[in-house]
C-alpha cells in the first residue's frame, strides 16, 4: 500500500543521488510528496536554515533527521535528511558527530551529502569506515563523487573490490571510468580475485569484468585471459 505521505514510490535518491544538486533534489521531492508531508519538510528546513532551538544539547534540526522516514516515508527519507543537512551548512566537525551518532539511514545521507558540504578531504574517515562494513547500501552511499575525488588509490581500489564483494552494482560508483583507466593494479586485483574464485567453483560476478575492460591496459587483456583461465 501507498504511504500516505508520498503519492509516489520511486525514491528521489536513486542510482548516483549524491550527485544532484540541492535545489534541483528539493524540487524533485516535492513533487512527490503530499501536502502534509511538504509541509513538515518545510519547516525542517527553515529550522535548519536558522539553527534555531535545541531539546536537550541536541539541534532540533538534527532531531528532525530521525523523523524524517516516519513524515516523508522511506522511499523518500534519504532526500529529505540530505536537504536538511544542506540546509543546516553541516560542516565536517558536524557530520562526523552526526555520522558517529545515527543510525544506519542517517550515516547514509550524512554520506550522500558530502560532494556539496565537504570541499576537502576532511570527511574522509567517514567514507573509510563505511567501506570497513558489510552494509551495502551505506557501501553504496560511500562510493559516490566525495570518494571519487579524494579517495586515494589504494583505498579506492579496495572499495572497487568490496563492492563487487557484497553484490553492489559498480554503477554506483562515480566517476569509476576515469579512475578505472589504465589502472594496472585495479586490473591485478581483479583477475585475483576472479581467479580464486574460479578456483573456489564459485561465480565470477560481471560487474567485475566490467570494470577490468575500463582499466585499458595491457595488464587487463592479460588478467582477462588469466581470469577466463586462458593461461598457457
Amino acid at each position: 500500500m501507498t504511504d500516505r505521505h508520498t503519492p509516489a514510490d520511486t525514491p528521489v535518491v536513486g542510482k548516483a543521488g549524491s550527485g544532484t544538486q540541492p535545489d534541483v533534489l528539493r524540487a524533485r521531492l516535492r513533487a512527490s510528496l503530499a501536502e502534509d508531508a511538504r509541509a513538515w519538510l518545510d519547516r525542517a528546513l527553515d529550522e535548519a536554515g536558522a539553527q534555531t532551538g535545541t531539546r536537550g544539547p541536541v539541534p532540533v534540526w538534527e532531531l528532525r533527521l530521525a523523523e524524517a522516514g516516519r513524515r516523508c516515508g522511506r522511499a523518500h527519507a534519504d532526500a529529505a535528511r540530505i536537504l536538511i543537512l544542506h540546509a543546516a551548512r553541516a560542516d565536517a566537525a558536524v557530520l562526523t558527530r552526526v555520522y558517529r551518532q545515527g543510525t544506519a539511514d542517517e550515516r547514509r545521507a550524512v554520506l550522500h551529502a558530502l560532494p556539496h558540504l565537504v570541499p576537502g578531504p576532511d570527511a574522509l574517515p567517514l567514507v573509510e569506515d563505511a567501506v570497513r562494513t558489510n552494509d551495502p547500501r551505506l557501501l553504496a552511499a560511500a562510493v559516490g563523487p566525495y570518494a571519487a575525488r579524494h579517495l586515494d588509490g589504494h583505498n579506492w581500489r579496495h572499495a572497487v573490490l568490496k563492492c563487487l564483494f557484497t553484490g553492489v552494482p559498480v554503477d554506483e560508483v562515480a566517476d569509476l571510468a576515469r579512475r578505472a583507466r589504465a589502472d594496472a593494479e585495479l586490473a591485478r586485483m581483479l583477475g585475483a580475485y576472479a581467479a580464486e574464485r574460479t578456483a573456489a567453483g564459485r561465480l565470477v560476478p560481471p560487474d567485475l569484468y566490467r570494470v577490468l575492460a575500463l582499466t585499458e591496459s595491457a595488464t587487463a587483456q592479460h588478467t582477462t585471459d588469466t581470469a577466463h583461465g586462458k593461461e598457457s
